[in-house]
């Protein structure tokens, strides 16, 4: 497959895709958690896929590099608020299994854009 738009790229789908399953889960959130764990939730998961899409976008690789970091960054600080998610019991442990491999399986791909674009600093 010839990547040609951001969204040919399968880290972005795999981003969006947990953006959306976060999305989703966040909706049983208790409501008093609206500025809280549930919008740290969802901005740090939107901003992997949006990370992603401006780093394929940049024209010199060192750009491209950064934003892939900054996704990179992203991904982990989902993990982090998934932990809390589950310990003040907001998702059951096997919503949070689901999720963390998800998450841990973005990583992956990410970590894949950022060797590529090293390799061609």
């Amino acid at each position: 497959m010839v990547i040609r738009e951001f969204f040919d790229l399968d880290a972005w789908k795999k981003a969006h895709a947990l953006t959306l399953k976060i999305y989703c889960i966040t909706k049983q959130f208790p409501k008093d958690e609206i500025f809280g764990v549930t919008s740290q939730l969802r901005r740090s998961s939107s901003s992997v896929a949006a990370n992603i899409a401006e780093g394929f976008g940049r024209f010199h690789f060192k750009d491209k590099q950064l934003f892939y970091f900054q996704a990179r960054g992203s991904v982990v600080e989902v993990q982090n608020f998934l932990f809390l998610a589950r310990d003040l019991e907001y998702i059951d442990i096997v919503t949070f299994q689901d999720i963390m491999k998800k998450a841990v399986d973005v990583k992956r791909l990410v970590n894949g854009l950022i060797r590529a674009v090293k390799k061609q600093i």
